[in-house]
């Protein structure tokens, strides 16, 4: 269901449910989870890459197991609380930066899951879709809150509300995505890019994430004393003192994460 995997101190996690376009089961889910809680724990690994196997990065909730919830009279057997919801929270949380490389379609859940990543590198055959209504339901994995700050609260009511399906090209436009590549180039790119970032300085990363959340929802006189705060915390770090020196004698900096 998930394949890990680890090299050049990027931990790539595939949804691999080709067959049913790696829609998300309970087991799934899980194991997702336990994937991302892995790459967070694991020193080695700097930058994460999330993709997914197949034509299709996820179709999100498989529908199949909710009907038999339904009808067992389950209901969405608390699974937005169990597992959705720490899945996106631990992705946008993360202390290392996350890329996504969308290859296909990326529906309801899938698609909130690739809006919770850092960057999102997308296929030319890369297709979004917020179907949510389409089944009755209201936007859950944090689409809520990653899509209005991504494209602006008019546009994201919009494609909530209709649940139109988006393409590469568009998705790009409104600023969805942030790059598109053919398909054969996608995973070659976003590794490079997550190689890239996995060099860079992960705590100073950390630190942006966090003053990027914080201020989303905070004034500007507390979002620039939480500035200082994390500008504080990366000067005391030897990443820092390293590239700092590195730029004085025009040498590149190497950053280790400490």
């Amino acid at each position: 269901m998930i394949r890990y995997d680890v090299a050049e101190a990027v931990a790539t996690i595939t949804l691999d449910r080709p067959d049913a376009m790696n829609s998300l089961t309970v087991e799934t889910k899980q194991a997702l989870l336990d994937a991302l809680r892995r790459a967070a724990g694991h020193r080695e690994v700097r930058a994460v890459l999330l993709t997914g196997s197949g034509r299709a990065f996820s179709a999100g909730q498989d529908l199949r197991q909710h009907a038999d919830n339904l009808e067992a009279g389950r209901g969405l057997d608390d699974t937005v609380r169990r597992h959705y919801n720490p899945v996106v929270e631990l992705i946008a949380t993360m202390a290392k930066p996350v890329v996504a490389a969308v290859n296909g379609v990326a529906a309801g859940a899938g698609a909130s899951l690739a809006f919770a990543c850092d960057l999102r590198i997308a296929s030319e055959k890369a297709k979004f879709a917020l179907a949510f209504a389409g089944i009755g339901l209201a936007p859950d994995s944090g689409a809520s809150w990653t899509l209005q700050r991504l494209v602006g609260q008019g546009r994201a009511a919009e494609l909530l509300l209709l649940g139109e399906p988006l393409d590469a090209a568009r998705a790009l436009e409104l600023g969805l995505v942030t790059r598109v590549v053919p398909a054969d180039d996608l995973l070659k790119t976003a590794h490079e890019l997550s190689v890239r970032l996995a060099h860079g300085p992960t705590l100073a990363y950390a630190a942006t994430k966090r003053a990027l959340a914080y201020s989303a929802t905070h004034s500007l006189p507390d979002s620039l004393a939480v500035e200082a705060d994390l500008q504080d915390a990366c000067v005391a770090t030897r990443d820092h003192l390293n590239a700092t020196h590195a730029f004085l004698n025009k040498e590149r900096p190497t950053f280790n994460g400490e």
